[in-house]
Parts: C-alpha cells; sequence; structure tokens
C-alpha cells in the first residue's frame, strides 16, 4: 500500500518564495493602494471586461520582488501556481499576457503612482511607530549598469573606482533608526551625489550623516536655511594622513568610526534590492520609467525590512 492511498500530504515543505509572499500579502497595504489606483483609471464600461487593479497590482508587485520582466511573468503565470494564487487568479481565469502587464506600468507611470505608493506605505510605517523622524543617513551608490548595451541619452556615464557605470544613480535619504528609505531622487549616473541632498531631507530631523561624496554641503545654496546638523565623513586620504599616535589623532578616528557606523544603516536597503530582489541592473530605456521602479522596490525594501514586526502587529 502506498502512503497517498493512507491520504497522507506527503507534499507539505514551505519554499522561501511561499514565506515570502505570504508575509508581503499580510504586510502591503492594499485597500490604500487599490483605493489610489481605482481614481485615476475608472471602470470600463465598453469592450471586453479589464483585469481587477488589485490583480494587476500584484502582478506588478510580484515582478519586481523576483525580477521577471513582462514576458517572464506572463509565462510564469501559466507555469506557477503560486503566483497565479498570490495575484487571486484560478486555472480556468483568463490570464494577462504581457500588454496588459505593459499596460498597467505605463498607467503607474503617468501617473506617477510609484511615487504615491511609496508615501502611502512610509506613512503607515510612521503611524505604527516603525520610522522615526530623529536623523537621516544620504547616500547615492554606483548606479546599475545598462543592460540593453544601447546608449540612453537619459542615462550617463560615470566612472567609480577602475569601473565604469551607465544608467541610473538612485540618491536616499534613510532613516538613521531603522534604515527605512523616507525619500528617493533618481537621476542621471553622472550627477554628482552633494546636489541631491537637499531633496534627501524630511525637514524633521536634526541630524544628517553622509559619506565623504557630501563634503561642503553644509555651505551650499539650497541647504541654507536647513536647521540641521551635517555629520560629513573625513576624505580617505585625509583620514589615512591621520596620527593616531596623538590624542587628537585618535579621537578623530574614532569619530570617523562613529560616524561610519551610523552610516551604515543607508546599506542596508541597497542589499535588499539588489540581493533579495535581484536589480542589478536597469531594465527600462529612459530616467522616469526606471526611478518608478526604484520607488517600487524602496517601497518593498521598507516593507521586507519590518516585515515580522508588521505581521506580528496584524496577528496581535
Amino acid at each position: 500500500m502506498k502512503q497517498t492511498d493512507l491520504g497522507l500530504d506527503l507534499n507539505t515543505r514551505r519554499t522561501r518564495k511561499m514565506e515570502l509572499l505570504e508575509l508581503m500579502n499580510c504586510v502591503v497595504p492594499w485597500p490604500e493602494l487599490v483605493a489610489q489606483l481605482i481614481a485615476v483609471s475608472p471602470p470600463k464600461t465598453t469592450g471586453r471586461p479589464p483585469f481587477g487593479h488589485e490583480t494587476m497590482l500584484r502582478l506588478h508587485l510580484l515582478q519586481q520582488l523576483f525580477g521577471l520582466s513582462d514576458f517572464a511573468m506572463e509565462e510564469a503565470l501559466f507555469e506557477t501556481p503560486l503566483y497565479r494564487e498570490f495575484a487571486g487568479l484560478d486555472t480556468n481565469d483568463r490570464l494577462p499576457d504581457r500588454v496588459s502587464i505593459l499596460r498597467f506600468r505605463h498607467l503607474l507611470e503617468k501617473h506617477n503612482l510609484a511615487k504615491a505608493f511609496f508615501e502611502t506605505v512610509n506613512a503607515m510605517l510612521k503611524a505604527r511607530g516603525l520610522m522615526l523622524n530623529s536623523g537621516t543617513v544620504i547616500d547615492a551608490p554606483s548606479s546599475t549598469k545598462n543592460s540593453s548595451g544601447k546608449r540612453d541619452p537619459e542615462m550617463h556615464q560615470a566612472k567609480k573606482g577602475n569601473q565604469w557605470h551607465h544608467g541610473i544613480k538612485s540618491h536616499i535619504g534613510s532613516d538613521a533608526d531603522s534604515g527605512l528609505v523616507h525619500s528617493m531622487v533618481g537621476t542621471a549616473a553622472n550627477v554628482n551625489d552633494v546636489t541631491q541632498a537637499h531633496a534627501l531631507v524630511h525637514g524633521s530631523e536634526s541630524d544628517v550623516y553622509a559619506d565623504a561624496g557630501y563634503q561642503g554641503v553644509g555651505k551650499r545654496e539650497e541647504t541654507q536655511g536647513m536647521d540641521v546638523n551635517w555629520h560629513v565623513a573625513m576624505r580617505p586620504g585625509k583620514r589615512r594622513a591621520l596620527d593616531k599616535t596623538s590624542t587628537l589623532g585618535a579621537i578623530t578616528d574614532q569619530i570617523e568610526k562613529l560616524k561610519a557606523s551610523i552610516r551604515a544603516k543607508v546599506e542596508h536597503p541597497f542589499r535588499v534590492i539588489k540581493r533579495q530582489f535581484g536589480h542589478n541592473k536597469v531594465r527600462y530605456r529612459g530616467l522616469s520609467k526606471n526611478t518608478a521602479q526604484l520607488f517600487t522596490l524602496f517601497m518593498l525594501s521598507n516593507l521586507w525590512m519590518v516585515r515580522k514586526k508588521l505581521a506580528a502587529g496584524s496577528q496581535a
């Protein structure tokens, strides 16, 4: 007699994808996001019935979580029951194709909804006490490389060390306590970090921490009048030249170590979108499209970083 004849279900293993999607299903504020979608996309009265707003939003977030193109997302719906279940689709339902998925993304871009979703999620995190306003850490690491192999007029090249990067640079401001991203600006790769510092400060913090690329930020015209203390790292060469045997040199080096320990929080969101979500190269052509994707990715990274606290709160 086989074990299946006894009514035993041996396929009970929970995969990492399953656990991730179950958590995201709990922590994403679906009603609020769907309401914003409905406000800019009224129901159709003619033609073939469209797919539901929440279904398309879930597919869009699935794409970002697993780094899927429109074509790959279409095929995955046929191949992966887990994805259909997350999107609320049945095997007998008509499944969205790549054109429907593309049009939905264009809808988000047209109405700047990715940024609106990002702000909605952050408002929820603040209301739950998961994002504080005491301090900000800012950074803009080297841009992701362009995967198309063709030059995009909006995506310029920049050199960091001995490596050239061609694409978009994401400047972010993150909470100094939690590491959650509260602001983001997308620019071409050759834009200097310090020029965007003023846009990464929300105005309620008292201290802002930044790396050596932001030297002179307090003297710039756009930062005048900001009531914040700028804690900018010393340039590496100058720090190496410190005489650490002297009292002053040793104290200065310790201060720099303290700054670096606080700034480390800003690297966490980048690790999530690059390693957890696999966003190592820009997918689209054009600055606005890639900026919209980055807003979505940082929204998801914020939820992922506090997923267990949010899930515990929803079950309490």
